[in-house]
């Protein structure tokens, strides 16, 4: 099929490669404006204009698809369908009709549940057993179009939001080349969401770092992996101006002594950093990072700490 490409990081390189691969005609592709990055803030262009230019595809990075002219300029390009994945731009619904088949959007969870921006990180937020990608067809509002192929995909213990973005990456990238397939075949058939279970997956934001020992510590743990690779979680301990980054832990099972309050380092003889955390729960920590050192194991941190250091965490901020 004869399409244009809407996207911006990598969830959506995946799947302008498998579209590629399958033999369909991208005349364009569209993405977000390059972005300053590391220390240098050296403009970058996104992951999908770099694998576009690799492939030799057309690449146009508008500021604003609401142009009058946008419309017109897209349409000359006579592509049946418009593929977005990931692109971070609303379509106006002058840019939604332009294709004569439609938009069509790869979303990364079974919609009507997380529509949003940050799909992923909210269901293991969450803790739910399962999400997977949905091909919507794209109307006016925020991920509530008509759903045209939806699977699963459990999400794992050990998942934390970068991996469990990969093994969606590369599904999404299938379904979509599958949903292109069907449409160009007349199979392709459109169900509306339904109007139960509707939950939004708000934007991620470094204000959601500071871990809050006053919440249960199953749920700290499903956010330390939702927040992996980003912003990470921050815990400080009493007395220090330096946060310290939670990238894995554990709630277990045996409770904390009681009367201890919230964010309090339990004694375990074997150096393990355990955490009281609301109703009585414990959180152990694994793998912590102090700014500008690598990643340790907790227990490691622990024994660094000086003798007499305050045994306890700050509450978290108010967000």
């Amino acid at each position: 099929m004869r399409l244009i490409f809407a996207g911006t990081p990598e969830f959506a390189s995946a799947a302008l490669d498998a579209i590629v691969a399958a033999g369909h005609e991208v005349v364009l592709v569209l993405t977000r404006a390059d972005k300053p990055a590391g220390r240098g803030q050296k403009l970058m262009p996104s992951p999908v204009k770099q694998r576009a230019i690799a492939l030799g595809l057309p690449v146009q990075q508008p500021a604003s698809l609401r142009d009058p002219a946008m419309a017109p300029a897209l349409a000359a390009h006579r592509a049946e369908v418009m593929v977005v994945a990931a692109y971070g731009m609303i379509l106006p619904p002058a840019i939604l009709a332009v294709p004569a088949r439609g938009c069509l959007n790869i979303h990364a969870s079974l919609l009507p549940r997380w529509r949003g921006a940050a799909p992923i990180q909210r269901a293991i937020e969450a803790g739910d057993p399962v999400t997977g990608i949905t091909i919507m067809q794209m109307d006016a509002g925020l991920d509530t179009g008509d759903m045209l192929l939806a699977e699963s995909l459990p999400i794992l213990p050990e998942d934390h939001a970068g991996s469990l973005h990969d093994r969606l990456a590369a599904l999404g990238a299938r379904l979509i080349v599958r949903a292109l397939d069907d449409l160009s075949a007349g199979r392709l058939v459109a169900t509306p969401q339904p109007a139960e279970g509707v939950t939004y997956a708000h934007k991620i934001l470094k204000t959601e770092a500071p871990l809050d020992w006053s919440q249960p510590a199953p749920r700290l743990a499903d956010r330390i992996r939702a927040l992996d690779p980003f912003p990470g979680c921050t815990a400080l301990l009493a007395g220090s101006t330096e946060p310290l980054k939670v990238w894995r832990a554990r709630a277990l099972t045996e409770p904390a002594p009681a009367g201890l309050p919230p964010g309090s380092l339990l004694s375990a003889a074997d150096g393990r950093v355990l955490v009281a955390c609301a109703q009585g729960g414990v959180l152990e920590l694994l793998e912590v990072q102090r700014p500008g050192a690598r990643r340790v194991g907790a227990a490691q941190w622990r024994q660094s700490l000086s003798a007499g250091a305050p045994l306890a965490f700050e509450p978290a901020p108010p967000r």
